[in-house]
């Protein structure tokens, strides 16, 4: 099936305002509908809650961000998530929350309420406040006789605080279409403080009646997911159809998420205002205003991260006492163009050229600012594609990926200059993007394999991108003997687990072995240290 337009109404107020700022301006805002940053149906009526008949907490509840002190909570009511309305009238629906120190209620440390508006898809997004550092809280919501799954979240260590060990897992890549989210199964079931996701939470690619790889019989899909996502009705059908996997349920009602995006919440491999395909500037905004909202009102994000039309800022920082800082990074919005058409290319005068930026000035300045005043121990930067250099073939005349940092070395080295400079001794990368599973050093000169270790890098494979994936990929022997600085590579589907304490930081890649079908098992493909103050990761 082909796209849904956008509506006329839409295409017309685009034409005639600017590339970046078409939103601003009052009458596209109103034309636009999703321009502004508060509900515009104030008046809307109020739906009474207990004439709700069927259960409208479907897409279950989750947790973001924690903060010393602090936890932001999130759900979207939705009686039928599969439908454009989601089931419910637009309407404004009151609801209640509550957060405990127990999972059965009886020490209710906060309680309140929130309105659940139509214009946010009926999102709600409650920042907690006042709780207590370093503790585990149980939160739920209600909504007339409905009670939602119970979700368990934790707030943040004062930023003074010295901490022992903080347990973490990355993870990212989930194609509907591509398998069974398997490993969130597993991943609920650990032990972790937080949770970092590194983006493609969603695709934008077709959904079939039986799911793709799913192969679904007992059940058909509708035939509205059977197209590529462009506008904001598709993209919240499609997070509806996300949202509703039991096993991604499960991980998020476990543990605290903090996320970020990469290409596929909008469209592959887009770079800043420049789609894949060519299409306009003004048409392509568009496409990524709508984007971007549906993102907000499905993610547990704090206010400063709501969008405003086409723009959004998701970078930004957190502490988890004196033991870690977290840089998270967005390196979409912001970047120049992939140099060379994208795809993996020879390097050159044109992806060598100083000015290219994969950050933005801004975020770059930020990034580094930030590094200036850390006080952490690791200094760990969650982002998207792969840091490291990557080098496709051992000998002869060998590509880079254009679309990773490769295809910005400039950007890079100001980043690593950045570290040096600040005197950060311990730094860590998280990555996502490739469907594999890699380690790496992270060196000062990456064609000198003599040159000094500067910090580690660990890429999460996918949770189901790439189907069922194999030990060994095709490239393996080419790429583990092209770039002597990477240690790991498995091309399963997972995620990995970090636990940093005083003394060192342990990676554990998780894999499984399928997951075009339900159930798989999971294992420790391998486990590596890097050791604070001596970066480099020494396997397990």
């Amino acid at each position: 099936m082909t796209p849904a337009p956008h509506a006329p109404e839409l295409r017309a107020a685009a034409r005639h305002i600017g590339r970046r700022r078409f939103l601003t301006v009052t009458g596209a805002a109103a034309a636009l509908a999703f321009a502004v940053n508060l509900p515009g149906t104030a008046h809307a009526a109020e739906l009474d809650a207990k004439k709700i008949t069927e259960d409208p907490f479907t897409l279950g509840v989750a947790s973001g961000d924690p903060q010393p002190g602090s936890v932001l909570l999130w759900t979207r009511l939705a009686t039928r998530p599969y439908e454009p309305d989601s089931g419910l009238p637009r309407s404004r629906v009151p609801l209640r929350w509550e957060l405990a120190h127990d999972s059965g209620f009886t020490r209710v440390a906060r309680r309140g309420s929130v309105t659940a508006h139509p214009e946010f898809h009926h999102s709600v997004h409650v920042a907690v406040s006042g709780l207590g550092y370093d503790r585990p809280y149980y939160y739920r919501f209600r909504a007339g006789s409905w009670i939602s799954p119970t979700g368990r979240t934790r707030t943040a260590p004062a930023r003074s605080a010295r901490i022992g060990e903080l347990k973490l897992a990355a993870v990212s890549c989930q194609a509907y279409h591509d398998g069974y989210f398997t490993a969130y199964k597993h991943l609920a079931e650990q032990e972790l403080d937080v949770v970092f996701h590194l983006g493609d939470y969603l695709y934008e690619y077709a959904v079939n009646a039986v799911g793709g790889a799913r192969n679904y019989t007992d059940r058909r899909l509708p035939a509205h997911f059977n197209r590529e996502t462009v506008t904001l009705e598709d993209y919240r059908l499609r997070y509806g159809l996300y949202k509703s996997d039991p096993d991604l349920k499960a991980a998020h009602a476990a543990h605290p998420f903090v996320v970020t995006w990469d290409d596929h919440e909008t469209e592959n491999n887009y770079a800043g205002d420049i789609p894949e395909n060519g299409a306009p500037p003004e048409e392509f905004l568009l496409r990524r205003a709508a984007a971007y909202r549906a993102y907000f009102e499905n993610q547990p994000l704090r206010r400063p991260q709501q969008p405003e039309g086409p723009d959004m800022r998701l970078y930004r920082r957190l502490h988890f006492g004196r033991l870690a800082q977290f840089d998270i990074l967005d390196t979409r919005q912001y970047r120049s163009d992939q140099a060379y058409g994208d795809g993996w290319q020879v390097p050159g005068p044109e992806s060598e050229n100083p000015a290219r930026t994969l950050t933005g000035a801004a975020q770059e300045r930020w990034l580094l600012d930030g590094w200036q005043s850390s006080r952490a121990l690791w200094n760990v930067v969650p982002q998207q594609v792969t840091f490291a250099q990557r080098r496709s073939v051992p000998t002869g005349t060998f590509k880079f990926s254009m679309d990773a940092w490769d295809g910005y070395p400039a950007s890079r080295d100001r980043v690593l200059a950045g570290a040096e400079a600040a005197g950060i001794e311990n730094l860590m990368v998280l990555t996502g993007d490739v469907h594999v599973g890699y380690g790496f050093d992270l060196k000062k000169d990456f064609d000198d394999p003599a040159s000094r270790t500067v910090g580690t890098e660990l890429v999460a494979t996918s949770i189901s991108s790439g189907k069922d994936g194999v030990d060994k990929p095709g490239n393996w022997e080419n790429l583990t003997q092209a770039n002597p600085h990477m240690k790991f590579y498995n091309g399963r589907r997972g995620y990995v687990t970090v636990t940093l304490g005083e003394q060192q930081a342990r990676a554990d890649f998780r894999t499984v072995g399928a997951v075009t079908t339900p159930g798989a098992p999971i294992t420790t493909a391998a486990s590596f240290v890097t050791e604070a103050g001596d970066p480099g990761l020494k396997p397990v």
